[in-house]
């Protein structure tokens, strides 16, 4: 009895939901009670001919009537409106059909995207907000408290293009995408000019920034006012909100005031000049204006006369414990000399160079040769190119061989004879030591009755690839120099005594290595030009004379963009050389010819280059980043080095940098270098991954 009720009632229900109220195919009503959710989505996917896909876990009872006929678009948002009341969300994918899925999983389907407010309703859209005057990084946690969290909707920013991407239902997108629309509004940016009579304008700007940057990071945007300074009319450009403007205007007329001075005297304290070096600066310009105010006020009395007076009683002197200027003169000049100490004490740049040295040479060499000699018929010798002359080697085995002592008969003093034998003596090795230790490759040699014969051959090859990195940091307009070598002592002179009993040698030291030196001058824009000497040496060998040096040196001026590497200059040597010593004709013999003949063949090739990039460091965090890399980059290769650890010596004997500061994290190429380190190293022990970390 109680199922076939059930059954009445869902036909019922089934009957009123399904058949339309007129005569019309577009309007629809519907009553439903405690009928099954999937039944509920059957029809309305046989009404509306659409197919329908329902999540496993889709499940639950509905209870809804409609009194109102519904046209075909109302009919849809109906179904929409009764499956979010339930927890439900319903996505159109692009080839037609519905999925009904939980709103929690809602966020992360392929919903649609709109453009503009085109979808309304419980529909599940995604909309992408441009914002033009505020930060969506500010705007979207405020946007998160004011979305629907319980419908698993989601709001995030792309701080890159300015943008806040809203998923969610259709209404609740909309209201969003309303509010950003209002917030989003160009404020009053009107542009203030304060004239000043007194005080110097750049001065004026740094004060009155500081005192807003003491409030602290709480204050509104809106209300941070932005100033420049216009140094050729001594004027201040104010532009922000209304109350922004008001406030530093005010500020800025309160501060513009004749001072009141005792004696006309007044202190400067500079903060990035020298005082001993503005003083010379400040002294001719101050000539230059007495001069003009003396011809524009000669043959005149009174008023002129005092003025030429008062200009001519100016005192500018340095105290240099302080880094101060103490300044005496009449108010007008001392509002110039103000003026000009304000906009020379100013922060300089600072330029770190940066030089790379690149050489890759190679070389390669062989010699062949075949010596012989014949006690009746002469001999053929070839020196030079490494190789061993022949009669000298013949003469030196003949020096080398041990000699037998003679027999030598002898008379005493009595008239009788005798016998005696001399001791054998050993052969003289120094010859011979001398020529076997100047060959070089494989030299053989045989000995044939009245004939001998010597051949000797050698092949060389010589690589080397050099690389250089010499860095420096110096300020604008300020020369620096970096050398990294060593001293060596040449010999300039020698002289003799009367007798040569007390000889001397004068010696003078010369500096070896990598030396680089560079005088920087920031320009306009991001541009710096170099004015660059580049030195590098080494010891290439000795002569009977001296020692012979190797030098590539490099002087020019270049114009490079900040952060650019640009080639200096660089050398592309090929050189191939060929040394043949033969006997006429008997040496052109083909084949046969090789025994007449000394062949030497080299061959050498160098490429040598020369790069540098400038880098502009205008503040402090430019220069802490820059530092915290190379310093980070020498610290991993400790920590490197100290892993592969010293051979029967405890691992803590290898010296490491501490740790850099922990509020400042490590930049992305120190990260990298521990990540090679660790897969270089596999699984590392405890006290291993600690130093990591």
């Amino acid at each position: 009895m109680h199922v076939l009720k059930r059954l009445t009632w869902l036909s019922f229900a089934v009957a009123l939901f399904s058949l339309p109220a007129s005569a019309q195919d577009d309007e629809f009503s519907a009553s439903f009670r405690n009928t099954e959710i999937n039944e509920f989505i059957q029809v309305v996917s046989r009404n509306l001919e659409k197919t329908i896909i329902v999540d496993p876990e889709v499940r639950g009872r509905v209870n809804v009537r409609s009194y109102d006929v519904m046209s075909r678009q109302e009919y849809y948002q109906f179904f929409l409106n009764v499956l979010s009341v339930y927890g439900y969300a319903v996505i159109e994918m692009d080839t037609g059909p519905l999925k009904v899925i939980r709103d929690r999983d809602a966020k992360n389907a392929p919903s649609y995207v709109a453009e503009g407010d085109e979808r309304m309703g419980d529909e599940w859209v995604t909309r992408v907000v441009p914002v033009e005057n505020v930060s969506v990084r500010e705007l979207a946690p405020l946007l998160r408290q004011l979305n629907d969290q319980t419908s698993g909707g989601a709001v995030m920013n792309y701080d890159v293009s300015n943008v806040i991407m809203i998923t969610g239902r259709a209404a609740n997108v909309n209201r969003l995408a309303e509010i950003i629309r209002r917030v989003d509004q160009v404020g009053n940016q009107e542009v203030e000019i304060v004239e000043l009579k007194y005080a110097s304008a750049g001065e004026m700007v740094r004060i009155a920034q500081s005192v807003f940057a003491q409030q602290g990071s709480n204050t509104p945007e809106m209300l941070v006012p932005r100033l420049v300074a216009d140094e050729r009319t001594n004027r201040v450009l104010v532009s922000g909100e209304d109350r922004a403007r008001e406030r530093v205007v005010r500020l800025i007329k309160q501060l513009d005031q004749e001072m009141q001075t005792s004696g006309n005297t007044r202190v400067f304290y500079l903060r990035y000049a020298k005082a001993e070096e503005m003083v010379a600066l400040l002294r001719g310009m101050t000539a230059t204006l007495i001069a003009e105010e003396e011809r524009a006020s000669s043959g005149g009395t009174g008023a002129a006369q005092r003025n030429r007076r008062g200009a001519a009683e100016v005192s500018i002197e340095a105290h240099e414990p302080t880094n101060a200027l103490v300044i005496t003169a009449q108010p007008d000049m001392l509002r110039a000399i103000g003026d000009v100490v304000g906009q020379l004490d100013i922060r300089r740049a600072q330029v770190l160079v940066e030089a790379i040295i690149v050489e890759v040479f190679e070389g390669d060499g062989t010699t062949f040769g075949v010596q012989w000699v014949s006690e009746d018929y002469g001999m053929t010798q070839y020196s030079g190119s490494g190789m061993v002359p022949l009669g000298q080697l013949a003469v030196g085995v003949e020096q080398a061989r041990d000699r037998p002592g003679a027999e030598v008969t002898r008379v005493d003093n009595a008239g009788n004879q005798y016998t005696t034998r001399e001791p054998d003596q050993k052969g003289d090795l120094s010859l011979l030591a001398n020529l076997l230790g100047s060959a070089n490759g494989l030299l053989f040699g045989t000995v044939q009755d009245s004939w001998a014969a010597v051949v000797q051959a050698v092949a060389t090859n010589t690589n080397s690839n050099i690389l250089s990195a010499p860095s420096i940091t110096t300020l604008d307009n300020q020369e620096a120099v970096f050398l990294v070598g060593q001293e060596v002592p040449t010999l300039t002179g020698a002289t003799a005594g009367s007798s040569n009993d007390n000889p001397f040698q004068t010696v003078d030291r010369r500096e070896i290595g990598i030396r680089l030196r560079v005088t920087p001058q920031v320009n306009e824009g991001d541009s710096v030009q170099l004015m660059i000497e580049q030195e590098v040496s080494s010891i290439a060998g000795t002569t009977s004379v001296d020692v012979i040096f190797n030098k590539r040196e490099l002087k020019t001026t270049v114009l490079a963009n900040d952060g650019d590497t640009i080639v200096l200059g660089g050398l592309i040597d090929e050189d191939v050389q060929e040394s043949l010593s033969k006997v006429p004709l008997l040496g052109d013999i083909p084949i046969l010819g090789h025994l007449f003949k000394s062949t030497n063949v080299t061959t050498r090739k160098r490429n040598l280059m020369i790069f540098i990039r400038p880098t502009i460091v205008r503040d402090d965090g430019t220069m802490s980043g820059l530092s915290q890399r190379k310093y980070s980059y020498i610290r991993a290769q400790q920590l490197m080095q100290q892993d592969r650890g010293i051979s029967l010596r405890s691992r803590d004997v290898v010296p490491v940098l501490p740790d850099w500061p922990a509020d400042r994290p490590l930049p992305e190429s120190f990260e990298q270098l521990l990540r090679e380190r660790q897969n270089s190293t596999g699984n590392n022990n405890d006290e291993a991954q600690h130093h990591d970390h």
